[in-house]
């Protein structure tokens, strides 16, 4: 029986050892589910201690360690990790013996090793040594932070860091997963040289792609180092990791370069490969032309013939046409509209299109003022080489007449239907003598 006892005897030590603290003390038990949310994203300074249960100096530790807690609570966090159990949590931050104590201030990503006594004065002495450095840092105006989080600032490569979306294992299926959208996700570690590397080049292909796309591609960023729930699901063995996501897809690794411009190619193939094709809009008001053409490099006007000229029929195989390039083209993303002949009389003029006859069409540029006309005919391959001639920066150009948008007048909507000859007036002849007036004729 004594081997029984004993056995039962060595497994209630190895409990009552495990149990360092307890829901009752001011020391926060951390683990990988609630590192981030407790430490990375809080504001407050926090000293951590990650030990190991089996280790005699974090036993003696313990005692100071909780006074220390109770001496700053409400002041400076303090924590544990039991890093023999959490391995993962403890090596992303270098821990190599037992105990480590790190002080998490302005920079979560990049800790301080404390290097004082290991009583209880001695640590409430460097947590307040490490508050008023934090204190001072922030009278001065420095930013803590690295990588993606918490930046406001521009970043020195052009683009916002504040359009690099932060993901998290919190957030990342709600943001990722669930959403419409199209994703580029970063899988970084702050200590990744690659990685620091990458992070003005994301930041400002993040801008530019938010802006040509209208946010329907998003970039973001998983420091994989603390959340390792969303980085184990997606394998994530190397850093940077870049994927794609779309939604009911499974994600594809991204296999492009590593500069802005091979970054926003590729999300911008993404988008036109997502995308609608853009809607053809009917010149009713300088609202709509305004609108269009503003948001737009280029904006494409077709002036079609009278309705009168083609019929129904004939004017859908003209926007048909044009519907078909407009595809072709979407991810340009460039404006489409056409009008009725005669309906925007100031417009053809300052286009000059009353002399090539109907239908015609012009790519406006209304930053610049600037046009092209197309020459050729007005069919899906005509237009298609008149639009890849302005696409790679060819092809004659004129300034608009008058050197401004030229007036647009407010016009009802083509109902669809054929056009209606307008009916003519009835006129009562009863009060004519038509061979008195015959008669003077032929004297």
């Amino acid at each position: 029986m004594r081997p029984l006892v004993l056995g039962v005897l060595g497994c209630s030590l190895v409990l009552s050892v495990q149990a360092f603290y307890s829901a009752s003390d001011d020391v926060v038990e951390l683990n990988p589910s609630n590192f981030n949310r407790e430490v990375i994203q809080s504001d407050s300074l926090w000293l951590i201690e990650f030990y190991a249960p089996w280790c005699g100096h974090c036993q003696n530790l313990t005692p100071d360690w909780k006074k220390a807690a109770t001496a700053l609570k409400g002041i400076v966090k303090i924590g544990a990790v039991d890093a023999d159990q959490h391995k993962s949590l403890g090596g992303q931050y270098g821990v190599r013996g037992f105990p480590t104590i790190k002080i998490f201030g302005a920079n979560k990503n990049k800790p301080e090793e404390y290097q004082g006594g290991r009583s209880s004065q001695a640590i409430v002495d460097g947590a307040m040594n490490a508050l008023r450095s934090l204190v001072k840092e922030r009278l001065s105006g420095k930013s803590g932070g690295s990588g993606y989080s918490k930046q406001q600032q521009s970043g020195g490569g052009g683009g916002s860091k504040n359009d690099v979306v932060e993901l998290t294992d919190d957030n990342f299926n709600k943001m990722v997963l669930e959403s419409d959208d199209v994703w580029l996700v970063e899988f970084f570690a702050p200590w990744c040289g690659h990685c620091k590397n990458l992070e003005p080049e994301w930041a400002a292909a993040a801008s530019a792609v938010k802006e040509q796309t209208k946010g329907k591609v998003r970039l973001g960023a998983v420091d994989a180092t603390v959340h390792q729930v969303v980085s184990g699901r997606y394998g994530i063995r190397g850093f940077p990791t870049i994927k794609i996501f779309r939604k009911g897809e499974e994600p594809e690794d991204y296999q492009g370069g590593r500069s802005r411009g091979d970054i926003i190619e590729r999300a911008l193939d993404l988008y036109s490969d997502n995308a609608a094709p853009p809607e053809l809009v009917e010149i009713l008001s300088e609202d709509i032309m305004k609108k269009t053409c503003e948001d737009s490099q280029l904006c494409i006007i077709a002036v079609l013939p009278h309705i009168l000229d083609t019929g129904a029929s004939g004017r859908n195989d003209y926007l048909d046409v044009m519907m078909k390039n407009a595809e072709k083209y979407k991810k340009k993303m460039w404006g489409w509209l056409w009008t009725e002949a005669g309906a925007q009389m100031e417009l053809e003029a300052s286009l000059g299109i009353g002399g090539f006859g109907y239908p015609a069409m012009a790519a406006i540029n209304t930053r610049k003022m600037k046009f092209a006309l197309l020459r050729g005919s007005f069919s899906e391959k005509g237009i298609n080489e008149f639009l890849r001639e302005l696409s790679v920066g060819r092809g004659s150009t004129a300034t608009f007449g008058g050197g401004s948008m030229p007036k647009i007048h407010t016009v009802e909507a083509w109902d669809g239907k054929d056009g209606q000859l307008p009916e003519e007036e009835d006129y009562d002849l009863s009060d004519v003598d038509l061979d008195d007036d015959l008669e003077k004729d032929e004297l």
